[in-house]
Parts: C-alpha cells; structure tokens; sequence
C-alpha cells in the first residue's frame, strides 16, 4: 500500500453521526468478502492464521455484526483455528452503546437479515432480537473519529469504510485514503459505499475488476 481545507466540525460531527444502516447493507460487497476476498486472505495469511478487519463507520453495528455472521459460518471450514479480529469504531457514545448490546427491532432485522441467519444467531428478547453472545464477542466497539490519527489501531487486512466519505469535502476524502492507506497491510482490501469512489483522490488504492465497490 502507497503511502487543504476540511469540513467545519459542524458538518464533521453530521457526517459521522448520520446512523442510516442495515445488516448486509447492498449484499454484493458481503459476496465478495465471503466468496473471494476471504478465500484470497486465508492464502495469503497462512502462515500466521489471523486477520483484523476494521469497520471504520460502524453505527449501531449492523455492519460489523454482518461480518462477524460471515466469519462465524466460515469458522468450521476455510477458518478454523484462525484468530479473527473485527474493530468498529464510530463517534457516537450512544450508537456504540446500542451496538454492544446487540439488541434489535423487528423492524431492524427485517432489513437485509436473511431469516436462516436470524434464527442462527439470534435470541428474541421480548419484542426484541439480540444477537447472541459468541457473536458479539467477536467485535470490539470503539469511539473514535476519522480525522484523528490511526496509527493506534494498528494494521488492518480488510477495511470497511462504507457510506461515510459522501458527506465530506474532496481535501477531507484525500486526507482520509492516506490515514486508511497507512493502517491497511499492503495487499490489504478497502471496501467503500456504492457512491463512493477513489478515483481522482488517491494513489494508494486500485479499483479491483469485477468487484464493485472493493479496491487493493
């Protein structure tokens, strides 16, 4: 991996506050980390056996939890003995406290949630679902804001950063992909939103043929 002005902290804190999100949000980009990136990981890892994913706008969890369901199913198979490590960070206290908790509606599992998966790894708490415990174990939940430095966390074999850069300016995305580039390992994969792109805003990323919204 390659190694101006930015957004009023107004619109900063709207941007990485906005808290739309479901499970499997768009399912491609969840294909292709089941089907070929993982696939492509465990060759590349198989000397240490281990991988850390970071969800890097992780709002009340959806996200992470999705991933953590793929992981969890792969487990047995492609996985196991394998030390996985999901980090999901956002900047809200609050939705964060909500995705530790692991507690859904009705409504909320109804959007993206195959129902094979909902019966898995799901509990039904009174009106509510909670994810079980061996799931959520598998994410660890942090406060944290993309533009402060994320030499901390360390280094990432996969990085989730979906439908969060749309809200900020281009000086702000470009100072963005360089932070990103700098915690991914070098054949590590970026996964942006639909409406996001890194073209014209960064070197350190390549778009990956044929899969829509993943970049190398």
């Amino acid at each position: 991996r390659k190694g101006g002005s930015e957004t009023g902290i107004g619109d900063v804190v709207e941007a990485m506050t906005t808290n739309e999100t479901f499970f499997f949000r768009d399912k491609t980009p969840f294909d292709h980390f089941k089907d070929t990136v993982i696939p492509e990981l465990v060759k590349a890892r198989a000397g240490k056996r281990s991988l850390r994913i970071w969800c890097a706008a992780a709002s009340s969890g959806q996200e992470p939890y999705s991933l953590a369901m793929i992981l969890k199913d792969m487990a047995a198979t492609i996985l196991a003995g394998w030390r996985i490590e999901i980090v999901a960070t956002d900047l809200s206290p609050e939705v964060l406290e909500k995705s530790r908790s692991g507690l859904y509606t009705q409504f909320e599992v109804q959007r993206g949630l195959p129902i094979q998966s909902l019966v898995k790894h799901f509990t039904q708490v009174g009106t509510m679902w909670q994810l079980n415990a061996d799931v959520r174990a598998m994410v660890q939940f942090r406060q944290f804001n993309l533009l402060q430095d994320y030499a901390h966390l360390g280094k990432f074999d996969v990085i989730f950063c979906r439908n969060v850069l749309i809200y900020f300016d281009q000086p702000t995305k470009t100072g963005i992909f360089g932070r990103l580039a700098k915690a991914s390992e070098p054949d590590g994969y970026l996964f942006l939103g639909a409406a996001e792109t890194v073209i014209g805003l960064t070197d350190s990323y390549k778009v990956c043929p044929n899969r829509r919204g993943v970049y190398l």
